[in-house]
C-alpha cells in the first residue's frame, strides 16, 4: 500500500525521531555520534532549516525541526539517514538498513507555547527517562544550551523559550524550573501478544509416531553428502578493518 502523504504546514515545528534498525544500540560508540553531529552540519548548510532541539540517544535521535519550507523536510530527513547510513554501515562492518522505517513526524504551529516547551523538555528529558543520567545535560543534547545560553554551533532557541522571560537569563531560569518538574511515564514493558501466536494456538499438529514404531533409517554417508562451505561465504572468513568513512 502506498505511505499516507504527511500533512506539513509552513512555519510549524516537527518533532521527528528516527530509530535505529531492529531497534539495535548503533550509536553507543562516541565516534558515530560525532559523524552524526557532522552530518547534520553538513544538512544545515544544504537545506537552512532551524534546528531548536536534538538529542542523540544509543538506539534512536531525536530532533525538533522548523523547515524553511514544508516541502524540505523529507529532503531533510532523506539526506540525514542517507548520509549517516552510508558513514556508519563501513564504520561498523555492517550492511543492509540502517534505520528502521519510515521517521515519526509530528508538528504544530508557533502559536502552541505550551506543546512547544512540552515537546523541548520531551525531548531533553530522554537521557533521565532512560536512566543514562540523573539530570538532563548529557554530551549529544543541547539541553546546555537552554540552561546555560550557549551556542553549539548547530541549534537555536525556540521562540516559545524565548518568550518564557523579560531576558535570557530569566527564559534560562524559568526552562530549568519547567524541566525539574518532568516526571517521565514507566514504559509499559509487558509483553504483547503477537497475532501469529493466538492463531497457532487454534492449530493442532499430528502426532508424530513414537521411536519404537519408527523404521530405522540408514546412516549412510557418502563424499558426495557431506556440507560444503559455499565459495561466496568465504570472505566472512576473514573480516577487513574497520574504515574510516570519507567526507570527500
Amino acid at each position: 500500500m502506498p505511505r499516507k502523504p504527511r500533512n506539513l504546514q509552513a512555519g510549524y515545528s516537527y518533532h521527528v525521531t528516527t530509530r535505529c534498525n531492529n531497534r539495535e544500540f548503533k550509536l553507543s560508540k562516541r565516534e558515530c555520534r560525532e559523524v552524526f553531529l557532522y552530518a547534520i552540519k553538513k544538512a544545515l548548510d544544504k537545506h537552512q532549516f532551524k534546528l531548536y532541539a536534538l538529542c542523540i540517544m544509543s538506539n534512536h535521535v531525536h530532533y525538533l525541526i522548523e523547515p524553511a519550507q514544508p516541502e524540505d523536510l523529507p529532503k531533510i530527513m532523506h539526506f540525514l539517514n542517507w548520509y549517516t547510513a552510508m558513514c556508519f554501515n563501513p564504520m561498523l562492518r555492517r550492511t543492509g538498513h540502517f534505520w528502521e522505517k519510515r521517521y515519526f513526524c509530528d508538528g504544530f504551529p508557533p502559536s502552541d507555547r505550551e506543546r512547544a516547551l512540552n515537546t523541548l523538555r520531551y525531548i531533553h528529558g530522554n537521557p533521565k527517562a532512560a536512566k543514562m543520567r540523573s539530570g538532563f545535560f548529557y554530551d549529544f543534547s543541547n539541553y546546555g544550551s537552554y540552561e546555560r545560553l550557549t551556542d553549539d554551533g548547530l541549534t537555536q532557541w525556540h521562540p516559545a523559550f524565548l518568550k518564557l522571560g523579560d531576558s535570557l537569563e530569566e527564559c534560562a531560569r524559568k526552562y530549568k524550573g519547567f524541566c525539574q518538574k518532568y516526571k517521565p511515564k514507566e514504559k509499559n514493558t509487558a509483553t504483547r501478544c503477537h497475532w501469529g501466536s493466538k492463531l497457532l494456538a487454534g492449530v493442532h499438529l499430528p502426532e508424530s509416531k513414537s521411536s519404537s514404531t519408527r523404521e530405522p533409517r540408514k546412516r549412510e554417508t557418502t563424499e558426495e553428502q557431506k556440507p560444503v562451505l559455499p565459495r561466496s561465504l568465504s570472505p566472512l572468513l576473514s573480516v577487513p578493518g574497520i574504515r574510516k568513512p570519507c567526507f570527500n
